[in-house]
């Protein structure tokens, strides 16, 4: 299967990593476009001025930081990437922009939690699974 839009959702963690891995090695073989995310926390608005504005330079700056961990393999491969950053939801907002870009396949990591520890836990990835508006590779 060919895809032309990839979504890989990036945190600081090394499930993350392989995800990027794999996802890349994909849009090689397949020529497709990668949009990167990253999700942070909502911002509470009721911080008030200029908690408020630090708190989302602060989450701002440490999303690029960790979009930057992983740009560099993709730029190393000449691979054609967006960068995202959205607050809020996380599975929501990864379903937001799967939608809003297009994309045929979403790439993710996993900590590999059992379906009733994803249940109780509420894992990104198992939301993710039930919502997405395309397919979900899952690595391990």
């Amino acid at each position: 299967m060919i895809f032309s839009k990839i979504l890989i959702p990036v945190d600081a963690s090394r499930h993350s990593e392989s995800a990027v891995n794999y996802g890349s090695a994909l849009a090689e073989i397949s020529e497709a476009k990668v949009i990167l995310l990253h999700c942070h926390r909502p911002i509470p608005t009721g911080l008030g001025e200029p908690n408020f504005q630090k708190a989302i330079d602060d989450a701002t700056r440490d999303s690029y930081a960790i979009l930057e961990k992983h740009t560099s393999m993709l730029k190393a491969k000449n691979i054609e990437f967006d960068e995202k950053i959205i607050g809020g939801s996380t599975a929501k907002s990864i379903k937001a922009v799967a939608e809003t870009e297009g994309c045929d396949l979403i790439v993710m990591g996993s900590k590999g939690k059992s379906d009733l520890e994803g249940l109780v836990v509420g894992s990104v990835t198992h939301k993710v699974l039930h919502i997405a508006p395309c397919p979900v590779l899952v690595i391990k």
